[in-house]
């Protein structure tokens, strides 16, 4: 079964910076991978969707980190990134990967990000 694990998340200062992957397993095909995207979820709150990016390679952002945050891929390396600048407080949550494949979806098992003085 293919599968999608997430790495990158960590605790950082106000203003920082972090880079997320989510990387499938070796089984996988990049051309399968329709659709990616980050979703996030913060404590008492909804999970949202950050990003996006699509095998054409047309990408779309939350408002609230739109300028921000970076979401990229690597098909030969099967991996699905996320580069995040000027962190603030209110970024941090569980970040999730996601995947709507040829054969059904993904999820990562998700990355603590912590942005915080």
């Amino acid at each position: 079964q293919v599968q999608i694990v997430e790495s990158g998340g960590g605790l950082v200062q106000p203003g920082g910076s972090l880079r997320l992957s989510c990387t499938a397993s070796a089984s996988a095909t990049s051309d399968s991978f329709l659709a990616m995207a980050w979703y996030r979820q913060a404590p008492g709150k909804q999970r949202e969707l950050v990003a996006s990016i699509l095998n054409t390679g047309s990408t779309g952002y939350s408002d609230s980190v739109k300028g921000r945050f970076t979401i990229s891929r690597d098909n030969a390396k099967n991996t699905l990134y996320l580069q995040m600048n000027s962190l603030k407080p209110e970024d941090t949550a569980v970040y999730y990967c996601y995947a709507y494949t040829t054969t059904g979806n993904l999820w990562g098992q998700g990355t603590q990000v912590a942005v915080s003085s």
